[in-house]
């Protein structure tokens, strides 16, 4: 059975490996094109699975209103610079801003996950929790890949905690 934390880690080196990637197609567009697409799908389904399914269990478990509310703005600070990219012509300076900014936001966003929400869950939920909790995280992803059925709008911290605290 999967693990949430291990899925998420998955996921965070799957991005960092793919916007390195990026680095590397500046001057070729069109195969730029080709990894962002799939890298902003992703990283959407991503954001959306750990909403619906990490940062409740991170709230109800651990606590954690603040990191998950930050968690959240994040989450909508790299929607912003998808919805930028998706809004400019492929190639462009606009683009590729939007692309940065996604990335800006992303790297920001992996690294006080990583020491502040997924270190003490990883600490104090049992394995066989974080296993059922993986598991309806694959499913979301499944049931979204590619980003299917999702429109990449802000969720807004404020409204999210309100609606799980």
């Amino acid at each position: 059975m999967p693990d949430v934390i291990r899925l998420i880690l998955d996921d965070h080196e799957s991005f960092r490996a793919r916007f390195a990637e990026l680095d590397g197609l500046r001057d070729d567009p069109v195969a730029a094109a080709a990894v962002w697409g799939p890298l902003a799908a992703d990283l959407e389904v991503h954001a959306s699975a750990e909403e619906e399914h990490f940062y409740p269990e991170l709230l109800a478990r651990i606590g954690k209103e603040e990191e998950t509310e930050d968690a959240v703005g994040d989450h909508d600070d790299i929607r912003a610079g998808i919805r930028a990219a998706a809004d400019a012509e492929q190639g462009s300076d606009a683009w590729w801003a939007g692309i940065d900014a996604a990335r800006e936001a992303n790297d920001h966003h992996l690294a006080e996950e990583e020491s502040d929400d997924l270190a003490p869950f990883l600490e104090k939920v049992p394995p066989a929790d974080r296993a059922e909790i993986g598991e309806r995280f694959v499913a979301f992803r499944r049931e979204h890949a590619h980003g299917a059925g999702l429109d990449y709008s802000d969720r807004g911290a404020d409204e999210y905690m309100a609606e799980h605290t």
